[in-house]
Order: C-alpha cells, then structure tokens, then sequence
C-alpha cells in the first residue's frame, strides 16, 4: 500500500496525489500545475495514464481538475468519482481550459513558423475536454461508496467552492486496514453561499492542504472571532459602492469566474434588497465574462444539498440568492466594449482575477486613471500579476502596451478567501476524535508547506511531513516514513522575503543612479530636438513623482 505525490508538493498547484492498493492505482486529483509550479514540474503525466483505474476528484478548480483531458487522451479507460455540482463545472471549466490551450498553441505555432521551426500542439483540446466528460461518475455526500475490492470512499463538504469535497478512503490489503483523509481545499468560514467545512471524525494518515498555513485572515471590523455574518460582508462592499457612486465613478472588481463572481453577486443582491446604499437609487451590476456567466448559471440552478442553511432559506421563500432585476450578464464582445461608454455609475465584475488576462485588462484601462472610480480586490493577488502592483500601490501600470496612471480608490475586501487560514486548518485537523498516525502536508508553497508540518508537529503533537514531489511512501511501513524537520519562527516566508527584497534594492541602487546620469546628460544636449525633449521631460517628471510619492509612502510604511 503506497502513496506518491506527483504535485502539489511543496507546490500550490498541479494537485496529484496516486495511491497504490490490491493492484489497483487510484488518482486523487489531476490538476494543472500553474505560474512557477508549471515551470519546475512542467505540464505532461509523470505517469502512465493507462495504468490508472480510478480518479477521485476534489473539485473543479483547474489546479485539481486541469490535466483530466490530458490523462483520458494519453489513455486512462477508468472511472472519474466527484460530486454532482463537480461534474456541472468541470463541464465547463475544463471545456475553457481546452480553449485557452488551443488558442497558446497557435500564438505560439504562428511564432515558431516565423523562426523557421515546427508548429505546437495543444495539450489538449476543447474536444478532448468535452469527451472527458464521459468518465465522470456522479457521488453524492456523506454516502460510503464501494469502488472495488478492498476500496471504499465518501465524499464530505469542503465549504471551499460548489461541489468541494474532502475524501475519506477506506482501503484493506490482506489484512492490512488503512483510513486515508485528503482535505482536498478546505474553506473558510461563514462563507456567502456554501456551508462551512465538515469535520471528519477518524483517519490514520491525512493529507491536507497548507495554503495559508503561516497567516490568518484579515476580517471585517465588526467580525467576532471567526464569525463574520453576511450583513457585515455586505455593509463593508455597500460602503464603497455608496461613496463611488457618490463621486460619480464606477466600481470595477476582478473576480475569479467560479465561485468568487457569484458570491459577490449574493452580497450584492443583500445589499440591493436591504438598501444598505441609502443615498443611491439603483446600482447597476454587469458580470462581464463568458465563464463567469456559465458559472452563474450553474451555481443558480445547483442548489440542493450544497448550500448553507441561510441561503436555502432563500431558496425556500422562492428567492434566487445571486440573482436580481439590476444584474446583466455578458457574454459578446460588443457588450463588453458598451460598458465603458457608459455615462451612469454601475458594478462591473470581470475575470480574470488578478488582472492577468481576459476582459477585466479592458476595464482597468478604461477606469483606472479616473478619480472617482474604484478598483476593489476580492480575492488573492500573487506576486508578479497586474493585480498585485495595483492593490501594492503603483502609480502607473502597462496595459496593451499603454502606460496608465493610477489614480482611482484602490481597496479589497477582507475575509473572503475561499481558503480557511491557519487558524481554520488546525481547527480541522484537531477535530478528528483521535490524533492520526500521519498528516501529510501539501497544496503549499516551499517555504509555507514544510514550516507548515513543522508547526503541526510542535504545536499539535501531530506527526507530520511536507513530501516533495516523486516522493513515494509504503503506508504499512509506518517506522520509514519521515518527520518534519524542526523551524523557527524566523524561517516565516515573510522574513525571507523582507531580507530578498532588502538585497534586491541593494542591487537597484547603482541601476538608480546610473538612470538619473543618463538622464541628466541627455537634458544636456545642446541640439535636442522638440519631440525628444518632451519625452525626456515627462520621463524625469515620472521618476521625480515616484521619488517623492515613495518619499512620503515610507514615512507610514516604516512605522
């Protein structure tokens, strides 16, 4: 009886995880790995998808689900276990995902021809998306189900996205009787729409997630401990939409497609039906994007047995919970581009969520030099993305080529991670009757996954390590498998990053003056032509605004 994980070990994406049991090789997830994790582990199967007999799929979010079309063309003939509302967004998501893979691959085919090179093949195709399809077994919750001999398996709410599930998975070899736990994403708590996590009650090895492993949410003001009603999420987003309009503005949000769009969609039906605006008469809202539009309609009409009891209380009344008279969705390109010829305030809600691509790079184009307009963040912004730079405070970003200033309302909104933060993962692994003999920690950065089973072990007594992947493991073995190695405090990531960050700007230094050299000789010029003065001062008066705008930044953020 083994375990191998193949990604999301030490990683954040590109969920994998195989367990070896009778014969028989089961796949917890298959996802794609993205951004950096993409270029460590790249995007093929490190494994033969013809030996795979069953899959047992967490969620639909494409860092678990993304290579299912890949494995089902390279060959697996099994069968794919998940939920009912799982099975509703794959359909769509992984048909999208197909999309953007044909479209890359002829960007680049189009680039290799011009060098004289070979064209690229997708990874896969919308095609090979939609034929997956066909492998998807529907499971319902907190039903044990037998796969196949010596298998057993129930799937329980995750409380992360529609559909979510952490596994429980009984299996036996010989005599041998093992439980195994995968947490699949655990989700945060009092979240609009879906019901909290389940807790599971007995496991021998766990493996859990560890994405907010070293931090813990910033709430609302008037959160409670880790209760934060609805009425306080919505008032906080009433808040800002109240004052943008108020200057005349819009409030543009870059929203993740499934599951963020359409929570922000029941705040704002709170917040319309409520009058928590009390000065404004109507807002407005436009959900721009075509896969945040089809996720609506899932997330409309997959109601039963998924959602908390707040909102099926709506359900009941007769009341659509993200749905209302104000709201229009779009989905054509000419709709799109309407929007910022619009004369009125409104709510845009476009994808992608950290600004990266899609239809929301149009919208911060056309709303993020005005004054009276707001940006608001819903949900995480990773280093390096558009989004990142906007919510950290820069003057002027690049957008198609094209230098915008930054001039509207920047904020976001707190305590509506889709992820439970530290506090909420030790609360999940501490309520299991018993202690389980192991906890493997993945779906976690470098630094956060092994600091992560690090504080497991010396907080909770619990024997935990964060694998790497290809590491494999005999689960009857229990005396080979390894331990976390002990950390302080100081390996937190945000030390590393403070001192990484402290090195670079050494580094920039002499890149600094070295610029402002260049820039001097250049206004020296005795022969300098209208044009090329003028660049040249605008470009000074950019570097001496920053200087001085980052002059006063410091003086608040040094405290």
């Amino acid at each position: 009886m083994h375990i191998t994980f193949f990604g999301a070990a030490q990683q954040v994406t590109g969920s994998c995880t195989l367990v070896e049991v009778n014969g028989k090789y089961l796949l917890v997830d298959c996802g794609l790995p993205q951004g950096n994790d993409e270029k460590e582990a790249g995007m093929n199967l490190p494994f033969d998808a013809h030996a795979i007999d069953y899959v047992f799929l967490t969620h639909a979010h494409i860092d678990h689900s993304g290579r299912i079309p890949l494995l089902v063309k390279e060959g697996f003939e099994g069968k794919i276990f998940c939920t009912a509302a799982t099975v509703d967004l794959c359909e769509i998501m992984l048909a999208d995902s197909g999309h953007i893979h044909e479209m890359e691959a002829e960007w680049r085919s189009r680039k290799a021809k011009r060098a004289g090179k070979k064209g690229v093949e997708p990874l896969y195709t919308v095609e090979d998306a939609k034929d997956s399809m066909g492998f998807f077994t529907p499971c319902d919750y907190e039903k044990v189900c037998t796969i196949d001999e010596g298998i057993k398996v129930r799937f329980n709410d995750a409380g992360h996205l529609l559909g979510s599930s952490s596994i429980e998975m009984w299996l036996s070899e010989g005599k041998e009787n093992r439980k195994l736990v995968f947490s699949g994403d655990i989700g945060n708590f009092d979240q609009p729409l879906i019901k909290d996590p389940d807790y599971i009650d007995t496991a021998d090895f766990v493996v859990m997630e560890s994405t907010y492993g070293n931090r813990v949410h910033k709430k609302p003001e008037n959160a409670v401990g880790n209760s934060v009603p609805t009425q306080v999420r919505a008032q906080e987003l009433a808040d800002i939409i109240e004052r943008t309009f108020k200057r005349g503005g819009n409030v543009i949000i870059p929203a993740f497609a499934v599951g963020r769009t359409q929570e922000m969609l029941y705040l704002l039906r709170v917040i319309i039906e409520k009058k928590l605006c009390p000065t404004v008469h109507e807002i407005p809202v436009f959900v721009d994007s075509p896969l945040s539009v089809k996720a609506t309609h899932v997330f409309a009409g997959n109601l039963f047995g998924y959602m908390d009891d707040e909102t099926m209380e709506l359900v009941n009344k007769g009341i659509n919970p993200i749905l209302f008279p104000s709201l229009v969705t779009i989905t054509d390109v000419e709709g799109s581009k309407a929007l910022n010829r619009r004369k009125e305030s409104c709510v845009i809600i476009s994808s992608s969520g950290m600004c990266e691509a899609g239809r929301i790079k149009h919208h911060l184009k056309h709303n993020l030099w005005r004054s009276e307009c707001t940006v608001l963040f819903s949900g995480y912004q990773a280093g390096g993305t558009l989004g990142r730079s906007i919510l950290e405070g820069a003057r002027h970003v690049t957008i198609f080529g094209e230098q915008i200033d930054v001039r509207c309302e920047v904020n976001e909104l707190h305590g509506i991670s889709g992820h439970a933060d530290q506090e909420g993962l030790v609360k999940w692994l501490t309520s299991f009757q018993k202690e389980p003999r192991r906890a493997f920690i993945v779906h976690g950065d470098k630094e956060v996954a092994p600091w992560f089973a690090s504080y497991v072990s010396r907080t909770l007594g619990i024997k935990a390590y964060a694998p790497k992947v290809l590491e494999r493991f005999d689960l009857l073995k229990e005396e080979s498998l390894p331990l976390a190695e002990p950390m302080e405090e100081i390996m937190l990531p945000y030390f590393r990053e403070l001192h990484e960050a402290l090195e670079e700007l050494k580094k920039q230094e002499a890149n600094l003056l070295s610029v402002v050299q260049r820039l001097e000789q250049a206004g020296k010029e005795k022969n300098i032509e209208e044009k090329r003065a003028q660049r040249l001062t605008n470009a000074i008066n950019r570097l001496a605004s920053d200087l001085e705008y980052l002059k006063i930044k410091w003086g608040v953020d040094a405290d």
